[in-house]
C-alpha cells in the first residue's frame, strides 16, 4: 500500500516561512522521484518542486517552478522516508493546497494535501 501524508500547512503572513513534510510508505522511497504540487481553488494543479536521484554519485537533484525558485527548497531524508518543502518569503499567490506526489509503475500516487494560506 503506497501512502503519502502531507503536514505542516497553516496560515502565515506575506514574507513568512513554512516547512511542509511528506511522510511516505509502501515503496522504495530512496529510489523514487518525489514531487510537490499545489492547487488553488479553481486552478490547475501544477508542480512546484521535484527531487530526483542524480547520475553517478551525486545523489539527488532538484528542480523548481520558476515562480518559486530562490524561495522554496525541496529535500529528503531517506532513512525517515520523508521529503520536505521549505518555503520562504511567502507571497499571497502561494496560497494553495500542497500535495506530495510520486509515480510508481506508470501510476501517480497523491497525498490528501495540506493547505497553505498566505495573508497580505
Amino acid at each position: 500500500q503506497v501512502q503519502l501524508v502531507e503536514s505542516g500547512g497553516g496560515v502565515v503572513q506575506a514574507g513568512g516561512s513554512l516547512r511542509l513534510s511528506c511522510a511516505a510508505s509502501g515503496f522504495i522511497f530512496s529510489s523514487n522521484n518525489i514531487n510537490w504540487y499545489r492547487q488553488a481553488p479553481g486552478k490547475q494543479r501544477d508542480v512546484v518542486a521535484s527531487i530526483t536521484f542524480g547520475d553517478s554519485t551525486a545523489g539527488d537533484s532538484t528542480a523548481y517552478a520558476d515562480s518559486v525558485k530562490g524561495r522554496f527548497t525541496i529535500s529528503r531524508a531517506n532513512a525517515k522516508n520523508m521529503v520536505y518543502l521549505q518555503m520562504n518569503s511567502l507571497k499571497p499567490e502561494d496560497t494553495a493546497v500542497y500535495y506530495c506526489n510520486t509515480r510508481l509503475r506508470g501510476m501517480d500516487y497523491w497525498g490528501k494535501g495540506t493547505l497553505v494560506t498566505v495573508s497580505s
